[in-house]
């Protein structure tokens, strides 16, 4: 038997960004909202953790030690004291390196899958601990739906969320490393005094009432600027897409993925052919808001084999 565990991806609808601390991390004030777009993890029985994935973009995830789904099982399993002998399909539909957290999904599913898989039982609480060790993006992941992330960005205040959001994600030819955009927004903000970042009561209002042209209005990015230095063709894509008739757009995250807000489905749908037709981006997706989360989605049981992949040694 196999479990898998189905992992939304996420939009920032504001990323407040503070100073760079002592340890390198930055504090946030990071308004996540879970969308439509989904990755799956499947776990199964296996003589040594192995990973494989297939989708969209497959040939640039990880299949080592590096990819959070095989350290959300290596942490797991360190907890409860036994080896980490698992197989984990990832299923890849989130863009890779898109600033949409496709990577902190698959550690959280993975986690889920695992947790069911072995019958641990770890509470919440304990998922949620480990969550925060394997990256800032991870618990939000595992929790979905809409939530402040503070520190930076792993605790988390679960919003209410008042109606559906209607998104279209536009993807670039290329991927941006986070940690090359928190540099070029440190080097950007050299000699700046950078405020320490509070949550936005316009967008939490907007949120709350699920009023889309009161989000749009609202919506931020701290991190936009330094994604657009390192990849100014992104400017183009924005233009594209508010062109079209989004209520706003701007970067997913640390990018290079851009966001845009419409008014309802058809005018997603539209604003997604525009964009297709634009050639200022590789695709464009269309996805509503808010979406559960990996632990509210829950792993069903399923038979048969998983494809081979390789066995990680040490």
């Amino acid at each position: 038997m196999s479990v898998t565990v189905r992992v939304p991806a996420k939009v920032n609808v504001q990323l407040a960004v503070g100073p760079a601390r002592l340890d390198g991390f930055h504090d946030l004030a990071n308004v996540f909202l879970a969308v439509g777009l989904y990755d799956e993890v499947t776990a199964a029985p296996a003589e040594k953790l192995r990973i494989t994935c297939e989708g969209p973009d497959a040939g640039l995830v990880p299949l080592d030690r590096t990819n959070l789904a095989a350290r959300a099982a290596e942490a797991l399993a360190e907890r409860y004291g036994r080896t980490p002998d698992v197989h984990l399909h990832i299923t890849k539909d989130i863009p890779v390196a898109g600033g949409m957290a496709g990577g902190s999904a698959d550690g959280a599913a993975a986690l889920v899958a695992c947790d069911a898989l072995w019958g641990t039982g770890a509470s919440r609480d304990v998922l949620l601990e480990i969550c925060a060790e394997l990256g800032s993006d991870v618990p939000f992941s595992l929790v979905g739906g809409a939530a402040l992330g503070t520190g930076r960005g792993e605790r988390l205040t679960a919003l209410e969320v008042g109606g559906t959001f209607h998104w279209v994600f536009a993807t670039a030819a290329r991927g941006l490393s986070t940690p090359a955009v928190f540099r070029e927004f440190d080097r950007l903000g050299e000699g700046v005094d950078i405020p320490a970042p509070v949550a936005s009561r316009p967008v939490l209002d907007a949120l709350a009432k699920g009023d889309a042209a009161a989000l749009a209005v609202a919506v931020s990015n701290d991190l936009q600027p330094a994604a657009l230095s390192l990849f100014p063709e992104l400017a183009d894509t924005l233009a594209a897409g508010r062109a079209a008739g989004a209520l706003t757009g701007l970067v997913s995250g640390s990018g290079p993925t851009t966001a845009f807000l419409a008014a309802d489905a058809n005018a997603a749908a539209e604003i997604a052919a525009v964009l297709r037709a634009s050639g200022t981006c590789a695709s464009a997706r269309v996805a509503e808001a808010p979406a559960a989360g990996a632990g509210a989605a829950g792993a069903t049981a399923v038979a048969g084999p998983l494809p081979a992949g390789p066995t990680l040694e040490g």
